[in-house]
């Protein structure tokens, strides 16, 4: 792939969300993601927001897809998560859980590993990874 004088990068990710509202709201409050641009599509029955952390021209994004009058997705079996880095996983999740956000695995070492992970629900169902940073 040509991408000129520098390498290529990861630009975002995008997900399908049912209420985008309730998403950006979700990314904000537990991650402290900000939304960086917003398109509103009406011809197309979309909105896309770009949410995440820094700059959207050097920094990857999570983009928030909402199509008019759909409120729920099918997941598939191809999507495994998303992955967030977190200074202290443990208080992360006790707070999260507190808030009603659903912990799906508690947080502990990788099975055959040291690194410190746990796994959460977003309002849709997509799986996010906790990573603790090693900092």
């Amino acid at each position: 792939m040509d991408t000129g004088s520098k390498r290529g990068r990861i630009m975002h990710t995008m997900i399908r969300v049912g209420d985008l509202d309730r998403s950006v709201e979700f990314y904000r409050t537990h991650f402290g993601m900000d939304v960086i641009r917003r398109v509103d599509v009406p011809e197309g029955k979309y909105t896309n927001i770009f949410i995440g952390y820094g700059s959207e021209n050097s920094d990857p994004m999570i983009e928030l897809t909402y199509n008019y009058d759909v409120r729920q997705y099918e997941k598939g079996t191809g999507f495994g998560h998303l992955a967030i880095g977190v200074s202290d996983i443990y208080a992360t999740c006790d707070r999260m859980r507190s808030s009603g956000v659903t912990v799906v695995r508690e947080p502990g070492p990788v099975k055959f590993g040291t690194t410190v992970i746990a796994f959460v629900d977003d309002p849709d169902g997509y799986r996010i990874e906790l990573v603790e940073e090693r900092l």
